[in-house]
């Protein structure tokens, strides 16, 4: 009996310590070499030895929040540019339908960026909002008003666009 307690608390010690190392590993976050996109690197499966593990996906290589961020923000105000181009432009064609049908899409671009827009310049944030509301008040005029529209339009670009810049 005396022999084997260290055999049982050796026993003991080893099991606790492969339980230990059996526990998955965290994904870290990986970036592309210089010179390459994100497009160009692609994460590869390792083999497991945890059969769940082997079923859940192996994340993408990622960067860093601000330049993931970055894209995106620049296409959603790109959008914003597009529908003000796009409802100034049918204004001034007297196509009111079409031009509130246009705007109608500022909403879905705009709260996307708004929230930044608010943090970097909360002056131009306010204008933009007074801008939008304006607009949206003049588009649903029964006779609306092309050259207070036009004006409005030309403000609101303005202010877009100088937000959009970094």
């Amino acid at each position: 009996m005396n022999r084997f307690n260290p055999v049982l608390i050796a026993a003991a010690i080893s099991m606790m310590t492969l339980v230990g190392c059996n526990k998955g590993e965290e994904p870290t976050a990986q970036t592309p070499p210089a010179g390459s996109s994100i497009a160009d690197t692609t994460a590869s499966p390792s083999a497991t030895a945890s059969p769940d593990a082997a079923a859940t996906p192996t994340p993408a290589a990622t960067t860093s929040p601000s330049a993931v961020a970055t894209p995106t923000k620049t296409t959603e105000f790109q959008g914003l540019e597009g529908v003000v181009t796009n409802t100034k432009a049918a204004v001034q064609a007297g196509d009111f339908t079409k031009a509130k049908g246009e705007f109608d899409k500022f909403e879905d671009f705009w709260s996307k960026v708004e929230d930044g827009v608010k943090a970097k310049s909360p002056t131009t944030y306010k204008e933009i909002e007074d801008k939008a509301d304006e607009i949206k008040a003049g588009l649903k005029a029964s006779a609306p008003n092309k050259p207070k529209l036009s004006t409005a339009l030309g403000v609101l670009n303005k202010d877009v666009t100088s937000v959009a810049k970094p």
